[in-house]
Protein backbone atom coordinates (compact mmCIF):
# COMPACT_ATOMS: atom_id res chain seq x y z
CA UNK A 1 0.00 0.00 0.00
CA UNK A 2 1.33 3.43 -0.70
CA UNK A 3 1.02 6.32 1.97
CA UNK A 4 1.38 10.19 1.14
CA UNK A 5 2.54 10.92 4.56
CA UNK A 6 4.38 8.41 6.74
CA UNK A 7 5.91 9.47 10.24
CA UNK A 8 7.62 6.58 11.49
CA UNK A 9 9.25 6.13 14.93
CA UNK A 10 8.96 10.00 15.77
CA UNK A 11 9.97 10.80 19.39
CA UNK A 12 9.58 14.57 20.83
CA UNK A 13 10.49 15.61 24.28
CA UNK A 14 10.17 18.94 26.10
CA UNK A 15 11.43 19.67 29.66
CA UNK A 16 10.15 17.69 32.03
CA UNK A 17 7.44 15.49 29.35
CA UNK A 18 7.94 12.74 26.29
CA UNK A 19 5.09 14.67 23.84
CA UNK A 20 5.54 11.70 21.28
CA UNK A 21 7.23 8.44 22.20
CA UNK A 22 8.21 6.50 19.34
CA UNK A 23 5.30 7.20 17.21
CA UNK A 24 4.87 5.47 13.54
CA UNK A 25 1.61 7.22 11.53
CA UNK A 26 0.88 5.69 7.61
CA UNK A 27 -1.44 8.46 5.96
CA UNK A 28 -3.30 7.01 2.78
CA UNK A 29 -3.97 9.44 -0.12
CA UNK A 30 -7.25 10.62 -0.47
CA UNK A 31 -8.49 10.18 2.45
CA UNK A 32 -9.55 11.68 6.46
CA UNK A 33 -7.30 9.81 8.81
CA UNK A 34 -8.12 11.26 12.43
CA UNK A 35 -5.65 11.55 15.21
CA UNK A 36 -7.83 10.84 18.49
CA UNK A 37 -6.23 11.21 21.62
CA UNK A 38 -6.69 13.13 25.39
CA UNK A 39 -5.64 17.06 26.38
CA UNK A 40 -2.11 16.67 25.92
CA UNK A 41 -1.76 13.18 24.35
CA UNK A 42 0.56 14.12 21.73
CA UNK A 43 -1.77 15.05 19.10
CA UNK A 44 -0.73 18.91 18.25
CA UNK A 45 3.05 18.37 18.66
CA UNK A 46 3.05 15.47 16.28
CA UNK A 47 0.83 17.75 13.63
CA UNK A 48 3.25 20.82 14.75
CA UNK A 49 6.30 18.22 13.58
CA UNK A 50 4.87 17.42 10.28
CA UNK A 51 4.28 21.12 9.56
CA UNK A 52 7.95 22.33 10.39
CA UNK A 53 7.31 24.37 13.55
CA UNK A 54 9.15 21.69 16.05
CA UNK A 55 12.20 19.25 14.92
CA UNK A 56 11.64 15.60 15.87
CA UNK A 57 14.48 14.33 18.40
CA UNK A 58 14.71 11.11 16.32
CA UNK A 59 12.64 9.35 13.57
CA UNK A 60 11.96 10.30 9.95
CA UNK A 61 9.29 11.44 7.76
CA UNK A 62 8.31 10.97 4.22
CA UNK A 63 6.07 12.52 1.85
CA UNK A 64 4.71 11.22 -1.45
CA UNK A 65 7.59 7.87 -0.63
CA UNK A 66 10.17 10.44 -0.40
CA UNK A 67 12.39 10.79 2.69
CA UNK A 68 12.04 14.76 3.80
CA UNK A 69 13.49 17.00 6.75
CA UNK A 70 10.85 20.04 7.41
CA UNK A 71 12.78 22.70 8.99
CA UNK A 72 10.23 25.33 8.95
CA UNK A 73 6.86 25.65 7.81
CA UNK A 74 7.57 27.26 4.29
CA UNK A 75 9.27 23.57 3.67
CA UNK A 76 5.95 22.26 4.86
CA UNK A 77 4.15 24.20 2.71
CA UNK A 78 6.25 23.86 -0.43
CA UNK A 79 5.70 20.30 -0.09
CA UNK A 80 2.03 20.31 -0.59
CA UNK A 81 1.32 20.54 3.77
CA UNK A 82 -0.87 23.03 5.25
CA UNK A 83 -2.38 23.39 8.73
CA UNK A 84 -5.47 25.08 10.29
CA UNK A 85 -4.66 26.14 13.57
CA UNK A 86 -7.05 25.70 16.80
CA UNK A 87 -6.44 29.49 17.32
CA UNK A 88 -6.46 31.38 14.05
CA UNK A 89 -3.48 33.31 12.79
CA UNK A 90 -5.36 36.18 11.15
CA UNK A 91 -5.13 39.73 10.96
CA UNK A 92 -8.57 41.07 12.33
CA UNK A 93 -8.57 44.52 10.43
CA UNK A 94 -7.30 43.10 7.28
CA UNK A 95 -9.73 41.48 4.41
CA UNK A 96 -10.44 37.77 3.89
CA UNK A 97 -8.15 38.33 0.69
CA UNK A 98 -4.93 40.41 2.16
CA UNK A 99 -4.84 37.49 4.78
CA UNK A 100 -4.65 34.61 2.42
CA UNK A 101 -2.02 36.52 0.29
CA UNK A 102 0.14 37.48 3.19
CA UNK A 103 3.91 36.72 2.27
CA UNK A 104 3.13 35.67 -1.17
CA UNK A 105 1.68 39.10 -2.56
CA UNK A 106 0.82 38.84 -6.55
CA UNK A 107 2.49 41.50 -8.08
CA UNK A 108 1.48 44.00 -11.10
CA UNK A 109 4.86 46.08 -11.67
CA UNK A 110 5.74 47.30 -8.81
CA UNK A 111 2.09 47.27 -6.87
CA UNK A 112 -0.05 44.71 -5.15
CA UNK A 113 -2.62 43.06 -7.75
CA UNK A 114 -5.34 42.42 -5.39
CA UNK A 115 -7.76 42.39 -7.65
CA UNK A 116 -6.32 39.20 -9.16
CA UNK A 117 -5.85 37.93 -5.91
CA UNK A 118 -9.61 38.32 -4.53
CA UNK A 119 -10.60 36.58 -7.96
CA UNK A 120 -8.58 33.84 -7.29
CA UNK A 121 -9.51 33.84 -3.90
CA UNK A 122 -13.67 33.77 -5.36
CA UNK A 123 -12.99 30.99 -7.27
CA UNK A 124 -11.69 28.72 -4.77
CA UNK A 125 -14.56 29.43 -2.83
CA UNK A 126 -16.84 28.35 -5.26
CA UNK A 127 -15.10 25.80 -6.20
CA UNK A 128 -14.44 23.85 -2.54
CA UNK A 129 -18.15 25.17 -1.43
CA UNK A 130 -16.46 27.43 1.25
CA UNK A 131 -19.08 30.27 0.51
CA UNK A 132 -16.31 33.47 2.00
CA UNK A 133 -16.68 37.14 0.83
CA UNK A 134 -13.11 38.09 -0.22
CA UNK A 135 -13.31 41.60 0.18
CA UNK A 136 -14.94 41.21 3.85
CA UNK A 137 -12.77 42.30 7.25
CA UNK A 138 -11.84 39.36 9.27
CA UNK A 139 -13.29 41.72 12.23
CA UNK A 140 -16.48 41.79 10.42
CA UNK A 141 -17.39 37.78 9.91
CA UNK A 142 -18.11 34.88 12.21
CA UNK A 143 -15.52 32.44 13.73
CA UNK A 144 -16.72 29.68 11.50
CA UNK A 145 -15.83 32.36 8.53
CA UNK A 146 -12.60 33.02 10.04
CA UNK A 147 -11.87 29.24 10.10
CA UNK A 148 -13.12 29.25 6.18
CA UNK A 149 -10.57 31.85 5.66
CA UNK A 150 -7.81 29.38 7.18
CA UNK A 151 -8.82 27.09 4.56
CA UNK A 152 -8.36 28.72 1.88
CA UNK A 153 -5.18 30.34 2.95
CA UNK A 154 -3.71 26.52 2.74
CA UNK A 155 -5.70 26.09 -0.82
CA UNK A 156 -4.25 29.03 -2.04
CA UNK A 157 -0.86 27.90 -1.58
CA UNK A 158 -1.91 24.75 -3.31
CA UNK A 159 -1.94 22.46 -0.20
CA UNK A 160 -2.91 18.75 -0.99
CA UNK A 161 -2.36 17.61 2.26
CA UNK A 162 -4.80 19.31 4.85
CA UNK A 163 -4.08 19.53 8.83
CA UNK A 164 -7.27 20.61 11.23
CA UNK A 165 -6.25 21.09 14.44
CA UNK A 166 -9.37 20.37 16.91
CA UNK A 167 -11.69 22.49 13.84
CA UNK A 168 -14.91 22.38 15.65
CA UNK A 169 -13.89 23.54 19.16
CA UNK A 170 -15.18 26.93 18.50
CA UNK A 171 -18.24 26.25 15.92
CA UNK A 172 -21.86 25.71 17.02
CA UNK A 173 -23.83 22.32 15.98
CA UNK A 174 -24.80 23.79 12.53
CA UNK A 175 -21.01 25.00 11.60
CA UNK A 176 -19.97 21.80 12.40
CA UNK A 177 -22.38 19.94 9.83
CA UNK A 178 -21.23 22.08 7.53
CA UNK A 179 -17.34 21.76 8.00
CA UNK A 180 -17.64 18.38 7.70
CA UNK A 181 -19.36 18.52 3.90
CA UNK A 182 -16.39 20.66 3.26
CA UNK A 183 -14.20 18.18 4.02
CA UNK A 184 -15.67 15.84 2.10
CA UNK A 185 -15.86 18.30 -0.68
CA UNK A 186 -11.91 18.46 0.01
CA UNK A 187 -11.07 14.70 -0.50
CA UNK A 188 -13.03 14.73 -3.74
CA UNK A 189 -11.23 17.13 -5.00
CA UNK A 190 -8.13 15.13 -4.37
CA UNK A 191 -7.05 16.88 -0.79
CA UNK A 192 -5.58 14.33 1.93
CA UNK A 193 -6.86 15.40 5.54
CA UNK A 194 -5.38 14.92 8.82
CA UNK A 195 -8.08 15.58 11.83
CA UNK A 196 -6.80 16.37 15.41
CA UNK A 197 -10.05 15.78 17.64
CA UNK A 198 -11.14 13.77 20.53
CA UNK A 199 -15.45 14.18 19.39
CA UNK A 200 -16.14 10.83 18.96
CA UNK A 201 -19.13 11.68 16.93
CA UNK A 202 -17.14 13.70 14.45
CA UNK A 203 -14.57 11.12 13.88
CA UNK A 204 -17.25 8.61 12.97
CA UNK A 205 -19.41 11.09 11.00
CA UNK A 206 -16.14 11.66 8.66
CA UNK A 207 -13.50 9.92 9.12
CA UNK A 208 -11.85 6.86 7.41
CA UNK A 209 -9.16 5.77 9.46
CA UNK A 210 -8.10 6.73 13.27
CA UNK A 211 -5.23 6.43 14.89
CA UNK A 212 -5.09 6.59 18.71
CA UNK A 213 -2.69 8.23 21.10
CA UNK A 214 -2.47 7.80 24.72
CA UNK A 215 0.38 9.78 27.10
CA UNK A 216 2.49 10.46 23.81
CA UNK A 217 2.45 6.97 22.78
CA UNK A 218 0.57 5.17 20.24
CA UNK A 219 -2.08 2.61 21.33
CA UNK A 220 -3.48 1.52 17.69
CA UNK A 221 -4.61 2.58 13.99
CA UNK A 222 -8.07 1.58 13.29
CA UNK A 223 -10.60 1.80 10.74
CA UNK A 224 -13.89 3.89 11.96
CA UNK A 225 -16.21 1.87 9.78
CA UNK A 226 -15.51 -1.30 11.98
CA UNK A 227 -15.28 0.50 15.39
CA UNK A 228 -17.84 2.37 17.94
CA UNK A 229 -17.70 5.22 19.88
CA UNK A 230 -17.08 2.85 23.45
CA UNK A 231 -13.94 1.13 22.06
CA UNK A 232 -12.45 4.33 20.54
CA UNK A 233 -13.03 6.38 24.12
CA UNK A 234 -11.48 2.82 26.24
CA UNK A 235 -8.57 3.38 23.72
CA UNK A 236 -8.04 7.04 24.15
CA UNK A 237 -8.71 7.07 28.50
CA UNK A 238 -7.72 3.56 29.18
CA UNK A 239 -10.56 2.70 30.83
CA UNK A 240 -14.64 2.42 30.10
CA UNK A 241 -16.22 5.65 29.85
CA UNK A 242 -19.36 6.56 30.32
CA UNK A 243 -21.54 8.79 28.44
CA UNK A 244 -24.11 9.86 30.54
CA UNK A 245 -24.42 11.45 33.34
CA UNK A 246 -25.01 9.90 36.69
CA UNK A 247 -27.75 12.10 38.83
CA UNK A 248 -30.33 12.04 41.49
CA UNK A 249 -33.27 14.47 41.02
CA UNK A 250 -32.46 18.23 42.40
CA UNK A 251 -33.75 19.23 45.32
CA UNK A 252 -34.08 22.62 44.60
CA UNK A 253 -33.80 25.49 47.54
CA UNK A 254 -33.65 29.21 47.73
CA UNK A 255 -33.64 31.46 44.30
CA UNK A 256 -29.78 32.49 44.16
CA UNK A 257 -29.86 34.43 41.10
CA UNK A 258 -32.61 36.28 39.62
CA UNK A 259 -32.80 38.44 36.43
CA UNK A 260 -35.36 41.30 36.36
CA UNK A 261 -36.53 43.03 32.76
CA UNK A 262 -33.03 42.59 31.49
CA UNK A 263 -32.05 44.58 28.04
CA UNK A 264 -28.12 44.03 27.28
CA UNK A 265 -26.88 46.12 23.73
CA UNK A 266 -24.43 43.73 21.85
CA UNK A 267 -21.28 44.87 19.86
CA UNK A 268 -23.15 46.28 17.17
CA UNK A 269 -25.06 48.87 19.69
CA UNK A 270 -28.53 46.71 19.11
CA UNK A 271 -30.51 44.80 21.90
CA UNK A 272 -28.65 41.31 22.08
CA UNK A 273 -30.79 40.68 25.06
CA UNK A 274 -35.20 42.17 25.32
CA UNK A 275 -36.72 42.04 28.46
CA UNK A 276 -35.77 38.90 29.73
CA UNK A 277 -36.43 37.29 32.98
CA UNK A 278 -34.92 34.44 34.97
CA UNK A 279 -34.04 32.84 38.03
CA UNK A 280 -31.88 29.80 39.41
CA UNK A 281 -32.41 28.31 42.47
CA UNK A 282 -29.88 26.59 45.30
CA UNK A 283 -29.43 22.64 44.17
CA UNK A 284 -30.28 22.99 40.62
CA UNK A 285 -28.34 23.10 37.05
CA UNK A 286 -30.25 25.65 35.03
CA UNK A 287 -29.18 24.92 31.07
CA UNK A 288 -29.51 27.67 28.55
CA UNK A 289 -29.60 26.74 24.78
CA UNK A 290 -30.10 28.52 21.46
CA UNK A 291 -28.32 29.06 18.16
CA UNK A 292 -24.55 31.29 18.69
CA UNK A 293 -25.08 34.58 18.72
CA UNK A 294 -29.08 34.48 20.15
CA UNK A 295 -28.26 36.52 23.19
CA UNK A 296 -26.50 34.16 25.41
CA UNK A 297 -22.85 36.05 25.43
CA UNK A 298 -24.62 39.38 26.15
CA UNK A 299 -26.67 37.73 29.50
CA UNK A 300 -23.73 36.20 30.45
CA UNK A 301 -21.49 39.39 30.44
CA UNK A 302 -24.27 41.15 31.96
CA UNK A 303 -24.22 38.56 34.98
CA UNK A 304 -20.43 38.58 35.33
CA UNK A 305 -19.57 42.07 34.57
CA UNK A 306 -18.10 42.54 31.47
CA UNK A 307 -20.63 44.93 29.83
CA UNK A 308 -23.10 47.04 31.48
CA UNK A 309 -27.00 46.56 31.06
CA UNK A 310 -29.54 48.86 29.82
CA UNK A 311 -32.14 48.34 31.69
CA UNK A 312 -33.86 45.68 34.30
CA UNK A 313 -31.82 44.22 37.48
CA UNK A 314 -29.51 41.42 38.26
CA UNK A 315 -29.78 39.75 42.24
CA UNK A 316 -27.53 37.41 43.80
CA UNK A 317 -28.71 35.66 46.93
CA UNK A 318 -31.41 39.26 47.23
CA UNK A 319 -28.54 41.67 46.75
CA UNK A 320 -28.76 44.04 43.64
CA UNK A 321 -25.54 43.77 41.43
CA UNK A 322 -26.39 45.23 38.47
CA UNK A 323 -23.79 47.85 38.63
CA UNK A 324 -21.37 46.29 40.80
CA UNK A 325 -17.24 45.60 39.58
CA UNK A 326 -16.39 41.86 38.69
CA UNK A 327 -14.34 41.79 41.80
CA UNK A 328 -17.45 43.00 44.40
CA UNK A 329 -19.68 40.02 42.64
CA UNK A 330 -16.76 37.44 42.62
CA UNK A 331 -16.72 38.43 46.63
CA UNK A 332 -20.10 38.15 47.43
CA UNK A 333 -19.83 34.15 45.61
CA UNK A 334 -19.90 34.76 41.74
CA UNK A 335 -18.31 32.06 40.20
CA UNK A 336 -17.46 32.21 35.98
CA UNK A 337 -15.63 29.32 33.05
CA UNK A 338 -15.54 31.90 30.48
CA UNK A 339 -16.23 30.95 26.97
CA UNK A 340 -13.16 32.36 25.77
CA UNK A 341 -10.41 30.67 28.06
CA UNK A 342 -7.76 33.28 26.21
CA UNK A 343 -9.10 36.72 26.74
CA UNK A 344 -11.21 36.22 29.51
CA UNK A 345 -10.30 33.17 31.30
CA UNK A 346 -6.19 33.56 31.96
CA UNK A 347 -3.42 35.55 32.22
CA UNK A 348 -1.24 33.47 29.49
CA UNK A 349 2.23 35.20 30.53
CA UNK A 350 1.39 33.88 33.98
CA UNK A 351 2.86 30.10 35.31
CA UNK A 352 -0.56 28.28 36.05
CA UNK A 353 0.27 28.08 39.62
CA UNK A 354 -0.88 31.97 39.63
CA UNK A 355 -3.27 31.52 37.18
CA UNK A 356 -4.80 29.48 39.69
CA UNK A 357 -4.95 31.65 42.59
CA UNK A 358 -5.91 34.73 40.87
CA UNK A 359 -8.93 35.79 42.38
CA UNK A 360 -7.64 35.25 45.83
CA UNK A 361 -3.59 35.84 45.33
CA UNK A 362 -4.12 38.85 48.35
CA UNK A 363 -5.72 36.42 50.71
CA UNK A 364 -4.08 33.85 52.90
CA UNK A 365 -2.31 31.11 52.77
CA UNK A 366 -1.24 32.76 49.62
CA UNK A 367 0.03 35.96 50.83
CA UNK A 368 1.32 37.34 54.15
CA UNK A 369 1.22 41.55 54.75
CA UNK A 370 1.23 41.92 50.88
CA UNK A 371 3.74 39.48 50.24
CA UNK A 372 3.36 36.49 47.75
CA UNK A 373 3.79 32.90 49.62
CA UNK A 374 5.54 30.41 47.16
CA UNK A 375 5.43 27.65 49.02
CA UNK A 376 1.56 27.83 49.44
CA UNK A 377 1.00 28.67 46.19
CA UNK A 378 2.91 26.16 44.46
CA UNK A 379 1.35 23.30 46.77
CA UNK A 380 -2.40 24.39 46.03
CA UNK A 381 -1.23 24.00 42.27
CA UNK A 382 0.01 20.92 42.51
CA UNK A 383 -3.34 19.69 44.08
CA UNK A 384 -5.65 21.05 41.56
CA UNK A 385 -3.01 19.08 38.26
CA UNK A 386 -3.58 16.11 40.48
CA UNK A 387 -7.77 16.54 41.25
CA UNK A 388 -8.19 17.36 38.01
CA UNK A 389 -5.24 15.77 35.28
CA UNK A 390 -3.96 19.17 34.46
CA UNK A 391 -1.08 17.87 32.01
CA UNK A 392 1.97 20.69 31.14
CA UNK A 393 5.03 20.27 30.91
CA UNK A 394 6.72 22.03 33.78
CA UNK A 395 3.91 21.86 35.88
CA UNK A 396 2.99 24.65 38.52
CA UNK A 397 5.62 27.33 36.43
CA UNK A 398 4.25 26.13 33.05
CA UNK A 399 3.21 29.64 31.28
CA UNK A 400 -0.56 29.19 30.37
CA UNK A 401 0.23 30.16 27.23
CA UNK A 402 2.34 27.25 26.70
CA UNK A 403 -0.31 24.52 27.74
CA UNK A 404 -2.69 23.08 24.85
CA UNK A 405 -6.18 24.35 24.32
CA UNK A 406 -7.58 21.50 26.45
CA UNK A 407 -5.23 21.54 29.33
CA UNK A 408 -6.14 25.31 29.89
CA UNK A 409 -9.83 24.64 29.73
CA UNK A 410 -8.88 22.37 32.36
CA UNK A 411 -6.61 25.23 34.38
CA UNK A 412 -10.07 27.36 34.50
CA UNK A 413 -12.41 25.14 35.84
CA UNK A 414 -10.10 23.45 38.25
CA UNK A 415 -9.88 26.65 39.82
CA UNK A 416 -13.42 27.88 39.60
CA UNK A 417 -14.65 24.72 40.56
CA UNK A 418 -12.25 24.65 43.91
CA UNK A 419 -13.78 28.12 45.07
CA UNK A 420 -17.10 26.73 44.90
CA UNK A 421 -18.95 29.53 44.46
CA UNK A 422 -22.85 29.95 45.30
CA UNK A 423 -23.67 31.30 41.89
CA UNK A 424 -21.44 29.37 39.10
CA UNK A 425 -22.04 30.86 35.50
CA UNK A 426 -20.65 27.88 33.44
CA UNK A 427 -20.09 28.93 29.88
CA UNK A 428 -18.88 25.76 27.42
CA UNK A 429 -17.10 24.27 30.18
CA UNK A 430 -16.28 21.08 27.94
CA UNK A 431 -14.99 23.22 24.96
CA UNK A 432 -12.13 21.03 23.85
CA UNK A 433 -12.36 18.78 26.61
CA UNK A 434 -11.69 14.79 25.66
CA UNK A 435 -14.19 12.16 26.60
CA UNK A 436 -12.69 10.95 29.86
CA UNK A 437 -12.26 15.14 30.85
CA UNK A 438 -16.08 15.51 29.84
CA UNK A 439 -17.06 12.59 32.10
CA UNK A 440 -15.13 14.12 35.29
CA UNK A 441 -15.90 17.69 34.95
CA UNK A 442 -19.84 16.60 34.48
CA UNK A 443 -19.64 14.91 37.56
CA UNK A 444 -17.59 17.52 39.72
CA UNK A 445 -20.92 20.29 38.13
CA UNK A 446 -23.36 17.90 39.76
CA UNK A 447 -21.44 17.80 42.68
CA UNK A 448 -21.31 21.46 42.91
CA UNK A 449 -25.36 21.51 42.66
CA UNK A 450 -25.59 18.53 45.35
CA UNK A 451 -23.49 21.17 47.87
CA UNK A 452 -26.88 23.23 47.24
CA UNK A 453 -25.28 25.75 44.44
CA UNK A 454 -26.68 27.63 42.39
CA UNK A 455 -25.47 26.94 38.15
CA UNK A 456 -26.42 28.28 35.37
CA UNK A 457 -24.99 26.18 32.43
CA UNK A 458 -24.39 27.62 28.83
CA UNK A 459 -23.33 24.94 26.18
CA UNK A 460 -23.93 25.09 22.46
CA UNK A 461 -23.68 21.25 22.81
CA UNK A 462 -27.49 19.56 23.08
CA UNK A 463 -26.34 16.18 24.59
CA UNK A 464 -24.25 18.26 27.28
CA UNK A 465 -27.54 20.22 28.11
CA UNK A 466 -29.89 17.77 28.45
CA UNK A 467 -27.46 15.19 30.02
CA UNK A 468 -26.26 17.65 32.78
CA UNK A 469 -29.52 20.29 33.90
CA UNK A 470 -32.52 19.83 36.01
CA UNK A 471 -34.48 22.73 33.96
CA UNK A 472 -33.41 24.00 30.20
CA UNK A 473 -34.27 27.35 29.46
CA UNK A 474 -34.21 28.35 25.42
CA UNK A 475 -32.90 31.71 24.36
CA UNK A 476 -33.99 32.79 20.48
CA UNK A 477 -33.40 36.51 19.60
CA UNK A 478 -32.28 37.69 23.39
CA UNK A 479 -35.74 36.26 24.65
CA UNK A 480 -36.24 33.24 26.60
CA UNK A 481 -39.46 31.36 24.72
CA UNK A 482 -39.86 29.09 27.46
CA UNK A 483 -38.28 27.01 30.21
CA UNK A 484 -38.34 23.20 30.24
CA UNK A 485 -37.88 19.95 32.52
CA UNK A 486 -34.45 18.22 31.23
CA UNK A 487 -36.22 14.81 31.43
CA UNK A 488 -39.48 15.17 29.55
CA UNK A 489 -37.86 17.53 26.18
CA UNK A 490 -36.44 15.69 23.77
CA UNK A 491 -34.38 17.36 20.80
CA UNK A 492 -36.94 17.85 18.68
CA UNK A 493 -38.90 20.01 20.86
CA UNK A 494 -35.31 21.76 22.01
CA UNK A 495 -34.49 22.53 18.24
CA UNK A 496 -38.17 24.23 17.32
CA UNK A 497 -37.78 26.47 20.05
CA UNK A 498 -34.02 27.36 19.95
CA UNK A 499 -35.04 28.51 16.12
CA UNK A 500 -38.10 30.59 17.19
CA UNK A 501 -40.52 27.73 15.56
CA UNK A 502 -41.82 27.01 19.25
CA UNK A 503 -43.02 28.84 22.53
CA UNK A 504 -43.67 27.77 25.67
CA UNK A 505 -45.14 29.19 28.61
CA UNK A 506 -46.90 28.15 31.54
CA UNK A 507 -46.86 24.55 30.66
CA UNK A 508 -48.34 25.58 26.79
CA UNK A 509 -47.33 25.07 24.02
CA UNK A 510 -47.68 27.57 20.88
CA UNK A 511 -46.15 26.73 17.31
CA UNK A 512 -45.18 30.11 16.25
CA UNK A 513 -46.63 30.33 12.04
CA UNK A 514 -43.62 30.95 9.79
CA UNK A 515 -45.42 33.49 7.80
CA UNK A 516 -46.75 35.52 11.33
CA UNK A 517 -42.77 35.79 12.01
CA UNK A 518 -41.66 36.63 8.19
Amino acid sequence: MSYIVEMLHITKDFPGIRANDDITLQIEERSIHALLGENGAGKSTLMSILFGLYQPDSGSIRVRGKEVKISDPNVATSLGIGMVHQHFKLVHNFTVTENIILGMEPRKGPVIDIRAAEQKVEDLSKLYGLAVDPRAKIEDISVSMQQRVEILKMLYRDAEILIFDEPTAVLTPQEIHELMQIMRRLVEEGKTILLITHKLKEIKEVADTCTVLRRGKLVSTVPVADTDEQRMAEMMVGRQVSFHVDKGPAKPGDELLRIEQLNVKNVKGVLGVKNLSLSVRAGEVLGLCGIDGNGQAELVYAITGLTKVESGKIFLKDKEITNLSIKERIDLGLGHIPEDRQKYGLVLDFTLGENFIIHNYYERPFASRGILRRKAILENAQRLIREFDVRSGQGAMTPARAMSGGNQQKAIVAREIDRSPEVFVVVQPTRGLDVGAIEYIHRRIIEERDKNKAILLVSLELDEIMDVSDRIAVIYNGEIVGIVDAASTNENELGLMMSGALRKSGGASRLVHEAARA
